[in-house]
């Protein structure tokens, strides 16, 4: 998706985009291009930088998934009651409105996520007990 919305863009916008490092950026742009669906190019102004294509077949996957979601989407809302329906615009409001702003305070109970993974606050894990070690 971000390929699609930025057509011709290299590999470390990707990677910062995306939030990867950008040798896992890399590798899945290899297995992108490996199945059909991402084509890698020199770049116009840099010959030395490479420019990131979707593939016709990514794009009609990409519109496929898309139609299949808004599908999904409908039906569920079609079962709603109005107040409800009401009620999720409301919340979805104030959740852009406070992501916009940037000033999310960590809620009573949800841990806050580093870029690294790393859990801060969470209360699944008692205080000092070091983090898990993750890989990808």
């Amino acid at each position: 998706m971000v390929v699609e919305q930025y057509d011709g863009i290299n590999l470390r916008r990707l990677a910062t985009l995306t939030d990867m490092l950008l040798s896992s950026a890399s590798r899945l742009c290899d297995r992108l291009v490996a199945a059909g669906m991402l084509e890698r190019e020199p770049g116009r102004y840099d010959r030395r930088e490479i420019s990131l294509h979707l593939t016709p077949a990514a794009l009609r996957l990409l519109a496929e998934l898309r139609a299949d979601r808004r599908h999904r989407l409908e039906r569920i809302l079609a079962g709603m009651s109005p107040e409800g329906r009401a009620a999720l615009v409301r919340g979805m409001r104030e959740f852009d409105e406070v992501g916009r702003r940037g000033e999310a305070p960590v809620a009573e109970g949800w841990p806050m996520l580093q870029p690294s993974g790393e859990r801060i606050g969470d209360p699944a894990r008692p205080s000092g007990e070091p983090p898990v070690a993750r890989t990808a």
